[in-house]
């Protein structure tokens, strides 16, 4: 099944406009997630919204939003008052401006979204902005509201779509100084510079998201597989941090082994686990509490993830 537009409304360039969708470009919906549960019967916590004074619980339609002034000074604003408000960013995605790539500092970046035209008209519209950005190799900056907040979006040309990426507001990122101030002024030596520069350059290679492998969710997987197979775990061996001494004796010694392992040929890898459409990760129930309970019910454990 197709995701979910996260917004539908209109693109505009000057008096050019058609209508779109925007779509989250990612997804973490394959990632192991945890339930928290209650260790002497098996059972789920669950969390229900109370009255911080009376402790009883509000119904949904009796929760409204404040702004907190002080510790017991709270200013109501109702969905309607916050709807007063709206700006024409919440249906319109206006381009304001053209910018170069190099211009937009990494650190503003958010998350990057699908912007596609919406229904079966507009895509002459669509197609010249979309041309228009990529002949002049620019980005397109405009505005967007999403979950009632009006954020900058950046659009670039990706294949027959764009791609919308968010951007933070000023205000929202915080000064390096603070954090870079303490940072020793330190004379790096050529010798120092041409040694690093040759482990670099055994190093180097093009980027190929394909090979990388969550070892994290890999290592989950292969644990919750073992607790249902009731297998027994065993705790490994942490490595070791070591205490650098000499500088130029580490990098001499890095570029020996990184020689060595470019020379000795290796075992073929294992490729990454991933998971197709449909595909889920784990093997077998889980025998233990609510055994009798589940057994009616249709299984919600993922079988394990296969590699590619």
């Amino acid at each position: 099944m197709a995701p979910r537009a996260n917004w539908k409304g209109f693109l505009r360039l000057s008096l050019i406009t058609c209508p779109v969708a925007l779509y989250p470009a990612t997804s973490e919906s394959e990632k192991v997630s945890f339930n928290q549960l209650n260790r002497k019967t098996g059972h789920r916590i669950k969390y229900a919204k109370v009255d911080a004074d009376t402790g009883e619980e509000v119904a949904n339609e009796d929760i409204v939003k404040g702004y907190k002034v002080d510790t017991d000074t709270f200013i109501e604003v109702t969905k309607e008052e916050l709807e007063n408000v709206a700006l024409e960013s919440t249906r319109t995605i206006e381009i304001d401006e053209f910018v170069d790539r190099s211009e937009i500092d990494p650190r503003y970046l958010i998350r990057p979204y699908y912007l596609v035209p919406d229904g079966k008209v507009g895509h002459d519209a669509f197609a010249v902005i979309r041309e228009t950005i990529r002949e002049m190799n620019k980005v397109a900056i405009g505005r967007v509201v999403l979950t009632n907040r009006e954020h900058i979006i950046a659009l670039d040309p990706l294949d027959k779509g764009l791609m919308g990426t968010l951007l933070r507001y000023p205000y929202e990122v915080r000064s390096a100084d603070e954090y870079f101030d303490d940072i020793q002024d330190v004379k790096v030596t050529k010798d120092m510079l041409d040694l690093a520069r040759h482990i670099v350059n055994q190093k180097a290679g093009h980027f190929d998201p394909d090979k990388f492998e969550d070892q994290y969710e890999t290592a989950l997987i292969d644990l919750i597989n073992q607790k249902r197979a009731g297998k027994p775990i065993t705790s490994k061996e942490r490595p070791r941090g070591e205490n650098v001494v000499d500088l130029m004796d580490a990098l001499r010694k890095s570029i020996g082994g990184a020689a060595a392992e470019t020379s000795v040929p290796k075992k073929p890898a294992k490729k990454p686990r991933k998971a197709s459409a449909g595909q889920k990760e784990m093997l077998m129930p889980i025998a233990g509490k609510k055994q009798v309970k589940e057994t009616a019910k249709k299984p919600a454990a993922r079988p394990q993830r296969k590699t590619a």
